[in-house]
């Protein structure tokens, strides 16, 4: 469970450091994409980390390793909890963001942005909005951490 929420604070990292001195310097749709990857990557450690925990408290039998079993183990195990609700629902958004085909415009420029093209409809993301996704997915890293120590108090 450790090694995972350093992995997951180890993708948080890099997703910081890809945001604030690569997408600065470079401001091209492939780093947004990048950073779009590394946020995917560091909620599937988190999400881990929280199976883990379920696991070491006998939630549940075993940890699921593809990703739609997981989803479903999450939901089912922490029903109440809409934050987790919430970002379950953002990890399976920035999932089809990573798949979907996309423009780019404005690159080399400040308003960079990625056109994604998704079944509910066009998402423009700009520099603006990938740093809105990074905060949130440092929130969804901080309250995983919350809700282990608070169930290992318990």
């Amino acid at each position: 469970m450790e090694e995972s929420l350093r992995n997951a604070l180890s993708e948080l990292k890099r997703a910081e450091h890809s945001l604030f001195v690569s997408l600065k310097y470079t401001r091209t749709v492939d780093v947004i994409k990048h950073i779009v990857e590394r946020l995917i990557a560091t909620i599937d450690f988190s999400l881990e980390v929280l199976l883990r925990h379920a696991k070491e408290h006998k939630r549940i039998a075993e940890v699921p390793n593809i990703s739609r079993l997981r989803i479903e183990a999450i939901r089912a195990l922490w029903p109440e909890d809409e934050q987790v609700k919430a970002f379950v629902d953002f990890f399976l958004k920035l999932r089809r963001i990573e798949k979907a085909k996309f423009d780019k415009s404005q690159e080399y420029r400040r308003h960079v942005t990625m056109t994604v093209h998704l079944e509910e409809g066009v998402e423009q993301i700009t520099i603006d909005v990938i740093q809105e996704y990074f905060e949130k997915t440092r929130e969804f890293v901080n309250h995983v951490k919350e809700l282990i120590q608070s169930e290992s108090n318990d």
